[in-house]
């Protein structure tokens, strides 16, 4: 990819941290954006600034759009805002991008997109979860990021704009949202746990949105799960509700050995498996890291983050790092 900037949005965030430091040691212009100042961040500001936005957009030949209001926001910031910034916000981008005749641009998406769809009722095999299931949102968070992935296939329908929606799983460092989890389970055996099925690393997503600026111009629009390749089969989704460990057994032989060396235990069931296989087909990704991976690297060096996932830590989305259990607050 010559010439041009890339302008990434959320730039102190940690995705965006981690994209700004790629491209950057790839010696390719790159332009960050964010509301708080960082060594990342080159202009201070809102996406929901349309003039602010228009221009940022001066010299941009790509961009990544993973500035947000995350899930965890939900019992701290209105429902309003959550419009104002995860809609309006990419509404501006796309607008302004689409006047300055940028190359493509990248949505940072996220797979609590599905919502519902992800919990498949008692007694019934875990949900196999590809880009052909409909979400049902069941927060704001979910809708607004639904909402925004509409306003990037309307862009790329009526004004032409190459964008790519990339629905990431998880990948932040940061303690679980359920605190019956975070007593049952060391953070990160819960976090390798969730390799098989709901995560990834950093240096994967990154690796992802650079494939996908790379493939966007001949792709047009589309929308991609972007999760850790997981060692599971379709076929295992029923077993994996009632004995997950013994299909794992099947998939992964000898973790076993090595959680038992790091004092570690595995999830009884898996309600969902995210399935990666159009990404990585359509974008020419190819993720390194992946369940047996992340464990071998647990007992070898005691962390289960790659080099770039130690390099960003912890960015906290709130002061406390855990997700904040407050009632929601009122739409204004």
């Amino acid at each position: 990819m010559q010439g041009g900037i890339t302008l990434v949005t959320g730039s102190a965030g940690h995705l965006g941290e981690a994209l700004v430091r790629v491209l950057r040691a790839a010696s390719r212009p790159t332009r960050g954006i964010d509301l708080l100042a960082s060594p990342s961040t080159d202009v201070v500001g809102s996406i929901t600034d349309p003039d602010l936005v228009e221009r940022c957009m001066d010299g941009v030949r790509d961009v990544v759009h993973a500035a947000t209001l995350h899930k965890p926001h939900v019992g701290t910031h209105s429902r309003r805002q959550f419009i104002d910034t995860n809609i309006t916000g990419t509404l501006n981008l796309l607008e302004a991008a689409t006047r300055a005749r940028v190359r493509c641009m990248l949505f940072t998406s996220t797979t609590s997109a599905f919502g519902d769809a992800l919990s498949p009722p008692d007694g019934a095999p875990a949900a196999w979860i590809t880009e052909d299931v409909v979400p049902v949102p069941k927060n704001i968070y979910g809708v607004t990021k639904v909402a925004a992935e509409d306003l990037c296939q309307l862009a790329h329908r009526n004004q032409g704009l190459a964008c790519l929606v990339l629905r990431t799983s998880r990948f932040f460092p940061d303690l679980d949202d359920d605190p019956a989890k975070r007593t049952a389970y060391p953070d990160a055996n819960l976090k390798a746990n969730e390799f098989l099925h709901r995560r990834l690393d950093i240096e994967d997503v990154v690796d992802a949105h650079l494939c996908a600026l790379e493939r966007a111009p001949a792709l047009g629009f589309g929308r991609y799960i972007i999760s850790a390749t997981t060692p599971l089969h379709p076929d295992d989704a029923e077993a994996l509700r009632r004995d997950a460990p013994s299909v794992i057994t099947r998939r992964v032989p000898g973790w076993e050995a090595i959680y038992a060396q790091l004092g570690w235990r595995m999830a009884p069931s898996i309600d969902r498996v995210y399935d990666n296989a159009r990404a990585r087909r359509d974008l020419g990704w190819q993720p390194r890291h992946d369940f047996a991976s992340v464990i071998a690297r647990a007992r070898d060096t005691g962390d289960i983050r790659s080099p770039l996932g130690r390099a960003i830590g912890v960015k906290g989305y709130h002061p406390d790092g855990v997700y904040p259990f407050l009632p929601a607050p009122s739409a204004e």
